[in-house]
């Protein structure tokens, strides 16, 4: 008797512990405290779509996370669980908070990147900032990478759910950002839309995130090998991303597609890489940065330009300079002569025809045509005050392009070396 009471106590104990376990089991939106409305998704996204949109603004206050997805109505299986703290912003970022913000998100991010070997490379709306002025856009609220295939399925093996804490300068008092991947990113398929964000790298801090894609090869693509795909819809002939051209990014070293140009004209069209007012922002060329402007510009009717080729960032700003310089000194020129041409305190008004005083000449003596009067000695120094500006900022621009040209060579050359050095050493170990 004693024998059998023994031998059915686990079991008794497990079912009693199951029972207790299921009965505090309380639905994790009861229990949510500071939480001004309900911002779990349930009301519209299905329960198959894994990443929802992070809100930075109204959500919880210096809240005790158990459970990072809180949705009672998804598997335990896909449930993310981890024992971190993390502070919320309670309020909407504001316009410098939020650019400083998404600085350090793709600073922090490229850099994890370099340190763990993963190649990866700006797109879409971050590749279209890089554009301009090598920034990210200000009216962005998150930032777009991709990844390959392979670099995909490492980051879910060993990095999924990682946390990265950096304190620099800009960051004193250091801040924590999360690597999550996507369990759906095996899915191959674009018929997953739900799902078309393979991983991301998030702000724990103030929930702005990175969204990171996946390109994989399509063996099937009518067009033949050679084609990416990605399951946001967007394809790409390898030859327009690979070999990846080496840049800068928010002042950090980051990677680009080699034909950045057509893929940008392919997106966004011509328009978006000359187009100098948008999104309440004007780009200023002297500053090359984006400004706010109070209000929206007026709609002005399109004046017809000569077509010509697109030209990248530093050309642009040539153009532009050149263009600068003719026109101040056309004004230049044209205050001068009318200086020259009026005397001192002689009335600026035209008088009547009829009282226009008639032009008497010498008669038998030869007329000679009145001589252009010289330039007076302002003029010229302005000229020459303008030439000169106009030199100096050229040199500059054209010894920092100079500069980023070299290092762009001296990396190509390095990679190259490197990759001659594997393999020379595999052929020796062939040997």
């Amino acid at each position: 008797m004693r024998l059998s009471w023994l031998l059915s106590l686990p079991a008794v104990l497990s079912v009693a512990s199951a029972l207790a376990i299921e009965k505090r089991d309380a639905d994790f939106l009861s229990v949510r405290t500071k939480m001004h409305k309900d911002m779990s998704g349930r009301g519209g996204d299905p329960i198959e779509k894994y990443f929802r949109k992070y809100i930075s603004h109204e959500v919880f206050q210096d809240m005790i996370v158990g459970i990072f997805r809180a949705d009672a109505n998804r598997p335990s299986s896909q449930m993310k669980v981890y024992s971190i703290r993390i502070t919320m912003a309670d309020h909407e970022l504001g316009y410098r908070e939020r650019k400083q913000a998404l600085s350090n998100l793709i600073q922090t991010y490229l850099a994890t990147m370099a340190d763990i070997g993963v190649e990866t490379w700006l797109m879409h709306g971050t590749l279209l900032g890089w554009w301009w002025n090598r920034k990210i856009l200000p009216w962005d609220s998150d930032s777009d990478v991709q990844v390959s295939e392979s670099s995909m399925h490492y980051l879910a093996s060993y990095y999924n759910m990682t946390i990265f804490h950096y304190k620099t300068p800009r960051i004193p008092d250091g801040r924590d950002y999360m690597l999550e991947v996507n369990p759906h990113y095996i899915n191959r398929e674009q018929a997953d839309t739900l799902n078309v964000i393979d991983a991301r790298w998030v702000d724990t801090t103030s929930g702005l995130f990175i969204d990171i894609t996946t390109a994989r090869y399509n063996w099937t693509h009518p067009a033949g090998e050679g084609m990416l795909s990605c399951k946001d819809g967007h394809e790409y002939r390898d030859t327009y991303i690979f070999p990846l051209r080496d840049t800068f990014f928010e002042g950090t070293p980051a990677k680009i597609p080699f034909a950045y140009k057509e893929v940008l004209e392919a997106e966004y069209h011509q328009k978006a890489l000359t187009l100098t007012d948008f999104e309440n922002h004007h780009f200023d060329q002297d500053k090359l940065e984006w400004i706010p402007v109070a209000k929206k510009l007026e709609e002005q009717k399109p004046v017809p330009k000569k077509e010509g080729p697109v030209m990248d960032g530093f050309q642009a700003r040539v153009s532009y300079m050149q263009q600068k310089q003719a026109a101040s000194v056309q004004d230049a020129q044209k205050s001068a002569h009318d200086q020259v041409s009026k005397p001192a305190g002689a009335s600026t008004e035209k008088p009547p025809v009829s009282k226009q005083p008639k032009e008497t000449t010498n008669e038998g003596s030869a007329q000679t045509p009145k001589s252009e009067p010289a330039p007076p000695l302002k003029q010229k120094q302005a000229e020459d005050k303008i030439n000169a500006a106009f030199a100096k900022q050229l040199a500059s621009m054209n010894q920092s392009e100079e500069q980023r040209r070299i290092k762009e060579q001296k990396a190509v050359k390095d990679e190259e070396e490197r990759e001659k050095k594997a393999q020379a050493d595999e052929g020796t170990k062939k040997l």
